[in-house]
């Protein structure tokens, strides 16, 4: 991506800058540096949209899912030829290395791919018996929201199985990551994505919100964010009985058991917990170390998180690139002064790296203070605590002690243990000795405040589709 780039709105098919002319400048996390400016939508703007979505609902939850489910994988086919310059221009926008941005838009493909291939299956009518039949409809026009962490997977994450679900879509997408959004409305509109179906806009987070959740139009909303906006999106949403689909915030735990393999869970953990610089609703936050074991596995977490080596982005050395804005750099100085402040001890990182841009030194912390704002909100960066158990029990309720439940992660060879943290650990996602994303066809949400409804799979489909019961007097024929 080049100095001066300029990203536009894609309303009812044209790319345009928004009414008031206004927009909102392009930060590069890796020097601080400003190198392009984004178009803010206004009123007028989203009224635009609206009525785009509406008067082109009609057509598209008609046209055969097989057809919707074509255009979804020709899109996937156009993204996957431009993914070298769509992970180029994310890593610019969030700071990301360009391995983890190639492979987050690896990720999106599957998506769109996933969702194209399986639309006419997920659109089709069941069958109870030879009078009663289920049929899956468009829950309607779709107000989706996405955040800047993961904007190339989240983005296909809401766009595809809406579009096979038959619905429109107004996508507000972040303002300081665009380009993810402007790649798919572009490989979507050569694929063949009929105009007004899907319409693009960024600017004032909160006003746009309460425009489109005004809209007794939109009929459902999807935000991926943090737990306070959601309840606030939730509340607004109310007010027209808009269905909800949330995935926000998490402070996953990680149990390591005395018999799990110490350095094959050291390695698990940092490779996924510094991606994308710990900015990760799904990255585990807070490690619980078996007593016997815990001292080896702090020595060999500290060793192996020194040699993370933090640079730019586009260095093919660099294994952690910055944090996405300022905004996160302060929070990072914030938890952990607080956590010192209550007696905790640094053992590697800790303060924010001398260099122009937003770079943090990846942190352990051990001793840590339970009453610590660490241990209960949401980190969102490139810390870890580390924390011995006695007993299973005690492992559990540490696990269980935040009000997320999102994801959480365990390492045992023992198959009774397994079962017991299966059954017990409150979280919508559990992985067993590794550590991974959430692949396109499976469905992932939250528990407690981590959100509720599905994204991925078959659930996730359906999260944007209606179910209308046929009976019939007599055998019914729907083909």
């Amino acid at each position: 991506m080049t100095d001066g780039v300029n990203y536009k709105l894609f309303i009812n098919g044209t790319w345009r800058d928004g009414a008031a002319k206004d927009d909102i400048a392009l930060v590069n996390p890796a020097d601080a540096q400003v190198f392009g400016r984004v178009a803010v939508a206004s009123a007028s703007d989203l009224d635009d949209a609206l009525a785009a979505a509406r008067c082109s609902l009609s057509s598209w939850s008609r046209t055969p899912a097989r057809e919707r489910g074509a255009i979804l994988t020709r899109a996937a086919q156009l993204l996957a030829k431009r993914i070298d310059a769509a992970a180029a221009a994310l890593s610019q926008e969030q700071g990301k290395t360009l391995a983890e941005a190639k492979g987050e838009f690896a990720r999106a493909v599957e998506t769109f791919e996933w969702n194209g291939e399986n639309a006419e299956m997920l659109n089709a009518p069941v069958v109870i018996d030879e009078k009663r039949t289920i049929i899956h409809e468009s829950a309607g026009v779709v107000a989706a929201f996405t955040p800047w962490n993961y904007p190339a997977v989240l983005n296909a994450r809401k766009l595809a199985p809406a579009l096979a679900a038959g619905c429109s879509l107004i996508l507000k997408a972040a303002e300081e990551t665009p380009s993810a959004a402007v790649y798919m409305v572009e490989a979507l509109q050569e694929a063949g994505l009929p105009v007004g179906v899907l319409n693009l806009v960024f600017g004032n987070p909160p006003m746009i919100s309460e425009h489109l959740l005004a809209s007794p139009s939109v009929r459902v909303l999807s935000f991926t964010g943090s737990t306070p906006v959601g309840k606030q999106l939730a509340k607004s949403a109310a007010a027209n009985l808009q269905r909800c689909v949330l995935e926000l915030g998490g402070h996953s735990p990680v149990i390591v058991f005395a018999d799990a393999d110490i350095s094959k869970a050291v390695s698990a953990i940092l490779d996924y917990k510094f991606e994308c610089a710990g900015q990760s609703c799904n990255a585990p936050s807070r490690i619980l170390v078996a007593r016997p074991v815990y001292d080896l596995f702090v020595q060999k977490l500290v060793e192996a998180t020194k040699q993370i080596k933090v640079g730019k982005p586009n260095d093919p050395a660099t294994t952690m690139g910055p944090m996405a804005n300022a905004r996160r750099i302060e929070a990072m100085d914030r938890l952990i002064k607080d956590a010192v402040s209550r007696g905790a001890k640094v053992e590697v990182g800790g303060r924010r790296i001398d260099q122009q841009g937003f770079y943090w030194a990846p942190t352990i912390l051990t001793d840590v203070h339970p009453q610590s704002l660490v241990l209960h909100e949401e980190p969102f960066g490139p810390v870890l605590t580390v924390a011995p158990f006695e007993t299973i029990e005690e492992a559990v309720e540490q696990a269980n002690a935040t009000e997320f439940g999102l994801a959480a992660y365990f390492f045992t060879e023992s198959v009774d243990i397994q079962r017991q943290m299966v059954r017990d650990l409150s979280a919508g996602a559990l992985s067993i000795n590794y550590l991974k994303g959430v692949s396109a066809d499976v469905p992932l949400g939250g528990l407690k405040q981590s959100g509720y409804g599905y994204e991925g799979g078959i659930e996730g489909v359906r999260s944007f589709q209606t179910l209308k019961l046929v009976n019939a007097a007599s055998p019914l024929v729907l083909t």
